[in-house]
């Protein structure tokens, strides 16, 4: 019992020591896990306080950022304000400066603005009327082409190609040796007596007389006729045929003149503007000539004018004399349109008349319906087919123009002058030209040509804008 005792003492005394051993030890790890709980708490404490020390600084340097931005901006504001009135002074500068350079106010100017828009909205109107059958309304469209085809249509007039060298046929070659004379004092005195250049080569039986004034030429063709008719050539005689066939000459103008002025039925004409009309008969435009050319101008004018209920006269009279300053640009310096404005008002002709000479090629703004009428009679005689013709040189270069022209435009692809350089066919890309922008290109091309080339009647101007969607069924 008594060993039992012990043994129970000393198991509860085992036992007492390890619950004190355990308590002892639970105790330690306790305090050791508060201590670790305190330790984390103050780590994260302290690296809030970083974070928040980072966040501070990274505000404040924005802060300062935006101020010093905002003080950057208030300095380019600043300077912008002083350049905005550095340069509204330098303006006012400039406009001072340009109205002592010009001598006008800016009202003067303004005002000199306005008058060169209004001639050239008058120009404009003029063009327009001109290409009546392209751009008036439909009704009247219809009845322009009624006019002029029906005027046309009563117009049948023989048209003579007239060139600057005359031939002259020989009874033989004998005679060349005759017309050259003694050491060549025959063919000197004949051409001293003329004006004209008599060209003898190794063509069989003919000699060439040649000019570029036809009258001259005319007068020397006549006078080597009557001299080789009459086989008397010397000087003496020379002179004297030449003086005769001079003579005949002048008497044929005159004649040619009254008769022109007869045929159409025009009175009252000075007999010198007569003479004037007579000599057109030996004067060509592009191979046209032109007193053929104006009779069918009259005619025309004459026409048309009926139609319209005008003054035919006045008509038949303007279009008669639209080109007659032509017969006066060998002897005298100035365009013929020129000319014929200061013949036709030395010799009393009527305003209206001289507006037609004057306008016929819009170098003046037109003044009454008679000189449209004139000037669209001259196209259509001019531009008839057959009725001028131009070297092969020339006309190739013109077309070559015509197109280089138009291509130089926006927008254009491609260009195509066609009928003879009547009408110029212009393609353009329709992503960069819009249907308006095609109907300002058409305008745009037109002017530029009537400003920068010389051709014959008239242009018409076609631009043409397609879009295409192609899809393959398969």
């Amino acid at each position: 019992m008594v060993e039992l005792s012990g043994i129970i003492a000393a198991v509860l005394s085992g036992v007492l020591v390890a619950a004190v051993v355990f308590y002892v030890w639970g105790r330690r790890v306790e305090r050791r896990a508060a201590d670790s709980s305190q330790r984390l708490v103050l780590a994260a404490k302290e690296e809030l306080m970083a974070v928040r020390e980072n966040l501070h600084k990274s505000l404040d340097e924005k802060l300062a950022g935006v101020d010093r931005r905002e003080h950057e901006l208030r300095r380019l504001d600043q300077q912008l304000e002083e350049r905005s009135k550095g340069l509204n002074k330098r303006q006012q500068e400039i406009g001072a400066r340009l109205e002592q350079v010009a001598g006008l106010t800016a009202q003067e100017a303004k005002l000199e603005l306005i008058g060169r828009i209004e001639n050239e909205a008058r120009d404009e109107a003029a063009a327009l009327v001109r290409n009546i059958t392209e751009q008036a309304k439909k009704n009247a469209d219809r009845e322009a082409k009624k006019i002029v085809a029906l005027a046309i249509q009563r117009i049948a007039a023989e048209q003579t190609a007239e060139s600057s060298v005359s031939a002259v046929v020989l009874p033989s070659d004998e005679m060349k040796g005759r017309i050259i004379g003694r050491e060549g004092r025959n063919i000197r005195a004949f051409e001293a007596a003329t004006g004209v250049d008599v060209i003898i080569d190794d063509t069989p039986d003919t000699v060439v007389v040649s000019c570029f004034e036809p009258v001259r030429r005319e007068v020397g063709r006549l006078a080597l006729e009557r001299l080789i008719a009459d086989g008397r050539i010397h000087p003496g005689r020379i002179e004297e045929i030449v003086s005769k066939a001079k003579a005949d000459i002048d008497a044929g103008i005159l004649e040619a003149g009254e008769q022109a002025v007869y045929d159409i039925g025009i009175r009252g004409m000075n007999p010198e503007l007569v003479k004037l009309v007579g000599r057109m008969k030996y004067r060509t435009s592009y191979g046209q000539n032109i007193l053929e050319h104006s009779k069918e101008v009259a005619w025309l004018a004459g026409i048309m004018a009926a139609e319209l209920k005008l003054d035919v006269a006045l008509a038949k009279r303007g279009a008669l004399l639209h080109d007659v300053g032509k017969v006066l640009t060998h002897e005298h310096d100035g365009t013929h349109v020129q000319l014929g404005i200061e013949v036709a008002t030395k010799y009393g002709e009527h305003p209206i008349v001289i507006n037609c000479i004057a306008a016929h090629h819009d170098d003046v703004p037109h003044e009454t319906p008679i000189s449209v009428i004139v000037q669209a009679a001259d196209a259509v005689s001019g531009s008839r087919p057959g009725a001028r013709r131009e070297a092969f040189e020339t006309y190739v270069k013109r077309l070559s123009q015509l197109e280089k022209l138009a291509s130089e435009f926006q927008g254009v692809e491609k260009v195509f002058a066609i009928q003879a350089g009547r009408e110029v066919r212009v393609v353009v890309t329709p992503e960069t030209v819009d249907d308006n922008g095609a109907t300002r290109l058409t305008d745009e091309i037109a002017r530029k040509i009537e400003r920068e080339l010389q051709y014959p009647g008239q242009i018409k101007v076609v631009v043409i804008r397609e879009t295409r969607a192609v899809g393959v069924a398969r």
